[in-house]
């Protein structure tokens, strides 16, 4: 390909544009030195109108490296036109206009403008000079189109240098939002991963506690109860199957496009509250539920933010508190409303109790970050009075329905084990 600078390699039909361009400025330049003075007649070029169209198209291939230069030599071959007795016509000064464009191309601007009122100028006044007190008005006309002809070539020039930068521009515009496209697509990709990874983790960690549990009690009862021992299998089997039905969902996210569809059931949320409290009584787990305040409808998102921390938390509680009974509290303000879930057993904190031979959980930290998504904060902590709290608390948007409870439980009523 043809370096527009000139500084590298040229192809072949680089060179011959230059040879092609050279030869007609070259034959114009002779024609211009065929005028005669006197009468303006074609004759014969003379050997000065030679030697003019040799030294200022010799310097045509040099306009792409060194523009300033090439428009300084062809001024000069202009401004010796009239002391060698030649015209100064337009053809004469063809090379100069093909050196005016390329300058006009390259150069910036303020220097372009500079350099070709001088080029136009100076070969203007050379013939003025040599035609003071025979200056006719031909000869003006004549005088004014030399000078016009380097001036409209810049111009031609400067307008190819603005549609080269704007083309320029728009590339590299469009380079940019490519390159944004992708961060955005891999940020995308790595928050669905976590997502995902999220649910997973929440779904894993909550049915398979269940499962352990049932199946501790199944083992321990085995030999002296056995009716409570079928009992407890046929509840671990409910909560296998659950499970296989909740991982099914949450993995046909990952089906590609165009992959048969799997029926979708809405996310959970706290009117699944009941039932995510009776699985964990079937484990051996308590719960006491006590509600604050005119509970409200969440949205999606919210409402199943504050599902998974009540999952999660309680999930922690069964793994680790070393205990029976467990307390959740949900308290409705205008702007928000607070979760807590909390136990007295003497257990390990939910993040280091996992012994020595496991790596740390996941729990706290997909709380947290699900807490946080969604504009509320999350803490967790063992209380004074023994046991372990977690508290979040969630942002609430503006009322625009009427305010209802779950499931008609009262305001500001402990119910002992009650779902709300």
């Amino acid at each position: 390909m043809a370096n527009p600078g000139g500084g590298g390699p040229r192809s072949r039909g680089a060179w011959w544009r230059e040879g092609t361009i050279t030869a007609i400025a070259f034959a114009l330049c002779l024609l211009g030195g065929a005028l005669q003075v006197d009468d303006k007649s074609l004759a014969p070029p003379p050997a000065a109108a030679y030697l003019i169209a040799v030294a200022s198209c010799a310097v045509l291939p040099a306009r792409h490296r060194a523009p300033l230069a090439a428009m300084a030599a062809t001024t000069a071959c202009g401004v010796l036109v009239p002391p060698l007795g030649l015209l100064l016509s337009p053809p004469i000064v063809a090379p100069a206009v093909v050196v005016a464009y390329s300058l006009a191309v390259r150069a910036e601007r303020r220097t372009a403008a500079a350099v070709l009122l001088a080029a136009a100028a100076l070969p203007a006044a050379s013939d003025l000079a040599f035609a003071f007190g025979s200056l006719s008005w031909q000869d003006a006309s004549r005088v004014a189109a030399v000078a016009a002809f380097p001036l409209v070539a810049g111009i031609l020039g400067h307008s190819t240098q603005n549609r080269r930068a704007y083309l320029a521009a728009m590339e590299e515009r469009a380079r940019r939002a490519e390159k944004s496209r992708d961060s955005e697509a891999r940020r995308r990709v790595a928050e669905e991963r976590v997502r995902i990874a999220r649910e997973l983790h929440d779904l894993v960690a909550h049915q398979i506690t269940l499962a352990n549990a049932q199946a501790t009690v199944a083992a321990h009862l085995f030999d002296t109860r056995p009716e409570q021992t079928r009992k407890s299998l046929r509840e671990l089997v409910e909560t296998t199957a659950d499970a296989l039905d909740d991982l099914r969902a949450t993995v046909g996210l990952l089906r590609q496009t165009g992959d048969a569809a799997a029926p979708a059931e809405p996310a959970p949320g706290l009117s699944r509250l009941p039932a995510l409290l009776e699985s964990f009584r079937r484990a051996g787990l308590e719960v006491s539920v006590r509600h604050e305040g005119t509970a409200r409808p969440l949205p999606p998102g919210l409402d199943l933010t504050a599902y998974r921390i009540v999952q999660e938390a309680l999930t922690n509680v069964t793994k680790h508190a070393g205990t029976g009974s467990a307390r959740v509290r949900l308290a409705w303000n205008r702007d928000r409303v607070t979760i807590t879930v909390a136990d007295d057993g003497g257990g390990a904190a939910p993040s280091t109790s996992m012994g020595t031979d496991r790596p740390p959980g996941y729990g706290l930290i997909g709380m947290r970050e699900r807490a946080t998504a969604v504009g509320g904060h999350l803490s967790a902590g063992r209380r004074p009075e023994g046991g372990f709290l977690v508290s979040t608390e969630l942002p609430l948007p503006p009322a625009k329905d009427a305010a209802r409870e779950i499931d008609g439980a009262p305001a500001a009523v402990e119910g002992a084990g009650d779902a709300p």
